[in-house]
């Protein structure tokens, strides 16, 4: 039998936290909890959660100082759980290394859904090898090869690190500036519509139907995301 997966919820409410954590070990999980950056962070160090749920109006260290901090020594999945719902406050917790972002008040019932999601990307990657996976297409590193099925996906190379970057990272938003930086370099940072073409390129290559795309979805302001 499958050992339950760890939740580390971080925030200082006290009823978010009771709620939370009746949600969740209703779901199956083991819960912890954490009211300030510090005990986090601690508690990071110590317990190693599966996943972590992380307010970012905290007392003492700001939510996204313990981003930060967690980001230098784990890959740990993370989801902001916040009532700042300003663009600028997401863009940047996708930049310092948010895997997701969810607006206060929410339903818990999206919330599940998405901590199932971080936690199949997450074993996923624990089994991963040099072939990647998205959908009915294999994308092996080493080859730098497209299949789908015996039917190769003729790609440019810099076309192939586009795609290979999304789905190493499947699952997690890619603001554009991370992926303008990883694939062309922090000189290109702004230049949003070079990677908007060469997305159109990729999903003409890799969709099934462009214009409705499933392998490559676009996060409105933000980025974009392989599932």
């Amino acid at each position: 039998m499958q050992k339950p997966f760890t939740v580390l919820v971080v925030d200082d409410e006290i009823q978010i936290q009771r709620f939370l954590r009746h949600a969740l070990e209703a779901a199956g999980y083991n819960v912890l909890s954490a009211k300030d950056g510090n005990s986090a962070l601690s508690i990071i160090g110590i317990e190693n959660p599966d996943i972590i749920i992380l307010d970012l109006g905290l007392p003492g260290l700001d939510g996204h100082i313990v981003l930060g901090q967690l980001r230098q020594k784990h890959d740990t999945p993370v989801i902001v759980l916040s009532a700042r719902n300003d663009e600028t406050e997401k863009i940047k917790s996708f930049d310092i290394g948010a895997n997701d972002y969810v607006e206060k008040p929410f339903g818990i019932g999206e919330l599940l859904a998405r901590i199932r999601v971080l936690l199949r990307t997450k074993q996923g990657a624990m089994q991963r090898s040099n072939v990647l996976v998205a959908g009915d297409l294999k994308i092996d590193i080493d080859a730098h090869t497209v299949m789908r099925g015996e039917t190769l996906i003729k790609l440019t190379p810099t076309e192939f690190e586009l795609f290979a970057l999304l789905v190493r990272n499947s699952g997690r938003v890619l603001t554009h500036r991370q992926i303008l930086s990883a694939i062309w370099g922090p000189a290109h940072v702004e230049n949003l519509a070079y990677l908007r073409v060469f997305i159109g390129q990729l999903r003409q290559k890799i969709e099934d139907n462009p214009s409705e795309p499933i392998l490559i979805q676009t996060v409105p302001g933000i980025g974009y995301k392989s599932l």
